[in-house]
């Protein structure tokens, strides 16, 4: 299988604006949790799903992304045990391999220059805001200050490939502040930054306090002014905006993965966009192999009691039909400034894209939210500020 996502759902502390799959105060059942997480990647070993069928998908090469959660709160064993049982499904010296990271756990260096031992050879770090106060709101265990003293430790410790997430529109956050924060980490000469709208999820404690009046949030003008910002900020500084959410810095002695998309994008995520199939292990996980998605049981006991039967810990599997396979790599695809390749549309859905969306094409095109030149279909910039919209479109 050429791409694995592996869920680690242990924080320390939950917060306040996350509605993923999980648990914090649960440290005592990690090493457990490790031990049914190896046996299920044994079983998914079993699998054998389908290579990548278009040049483009084949270009990424195996990818293994550990999110969560904190998967840095694993020890450097549990993590030696976790790749050991991946080795079986992805090869591990060629594969892009990501632990998402939260920069508070990064503080040890030794950990740090274990980890890349170890072979994972690229940090995604969750700073979310260079506002103290902000991050305490927020739940986040990090100052800035420590934030850039994780950098600094993961460059020492011989990682050149790291990502920093950010988070926009945020309680009480000015267009100025947002400013101040872009050109602060733009000198920090960082390969790959996510910026994300702020999305206030229900169940949350941040969505009880904004729809309590307790915090305010900037309006949707106030935020596409921050999008609009980053967007100025980071492309003056060199960086190419390849998604909606995704900026990476160049390198000139690297090939490009895709048009308009440098080689230190995110391999693994570039899977997704490309609606490649990939398995997925742990605790609440989705994975995709056509013809089917599927969800792992998201429970930490129900999970660890579910694979200790012998049974892949399957809660839901949903079947999917060509159209939706059509109409899934047009969304996915959209997403990326290089758009959707007619190439690798119908060596993903054995139908070409004329075939499938002629009329709609034609009909976005003349309202000015896609150009097609027959190679490759993309949203223009006005199409990327009703991206909703467009790919609704496609359903």
């Amino acid at each position: 299988m050429s791409h694995l996502y592996i869920h680690i759902p242990f924080c320390h502390r939950r917060c306040a604006y996350c509605d993923f799959n999980t648990y914090a105060n649960l440290e005592q059942r990690i090493d457990a949790y490790v031990d049914a997480l190896c046996t299920e990647l044994h079983m998914l070993a079993e699998l054998r799903p389908a290579p990548p069928r278009s040049q483009e998908a084949a270009a990424l090469g195996p990818t293994i992304f550990f999110g969560g959660g904190t998967p840095t709160m694993l020890s450097l064993d549990q993590f030696e045990r976790i790749l050991t049982a991946a080795s079986h499904l992805v090869p591990l010296n060629q594969a892009e391999i990501t632990s998402e990271a939260n920069p508070g756990t990064l503080l040890d260096p030794d950990y740090l220059r274990g980890l890349r031992a170890l072979g994972v050879n690229r940090l995604s770090m969750g700073v979310q805001s260079l506002h103290d106060p902000t991050l305490r709101m927020l739940g986040r265990i990090h100052t800035a200050a420590e934030a850039h003293q994780s950098v600094e430790h993961a460059r020492a410790a011989g990682f050149d490939n790291l990502n920093l997430d950010f988070i926009f529109g945020l309680p009480g956050q000015s267009l100025v502040a947002w400013e101040q924060t872009l050109e602060t980490i733009i000198t920090w000469e960082i390969e790959h930054f996510s910026l994300y709208s702020l999305i206030l999820e229900e169940q949350t404690p941040l969505f009880a306090q904004v729809t309590a009046g307790r915090l305010t949030i900037p309006d949707d003008d106030a935020t596409a002014a921050m999008y609009e910002a980053a967007m100025s900020r980071l492309g003056a500084a060199g960086y190419i905006q390849y998604e909606i959410s995704n900026w990476v810095r160049p390198n000139p002695h690297e090939p490009e993965l895709l048009p308009t998309t440098p080689s230190r994008a995110c391999r693994h995520n570039l899977a997704y966009w490309l609606n490649s199939d990939y398995l997925a292990a742990g605790a609440g996980a989705h994975g995709h192999h056509y013809p089917e998605r599927y969800a792992n049981i998201r429970g930490v006991d129900d999970y660890i009691r579910a694979v200790a039967s012998g049974q892949l810990p399957v809660a839901e599997r949903f079947a999917l039909s060509a159209a939706d396979l059509r109409a899934e790599t047009m969304m996915m695809g959209l997403r990326l400034n290089a758009g959707v390749g007619t190439a690798h549309f119908a060596a993903r859905c054995g139908q070409s894209l004329e075939a499938s969306y002629g009329s709609l094409i034609d009909e976005l095109v003349a309202q000015q939210l896609i150009t097609y030149d027959h190679q490759r279909l993309r949203l223009t910039p006005r199409g990327r500020m009703l991206g909703n919209q467009v790919f609704a479109r496609f359903l």
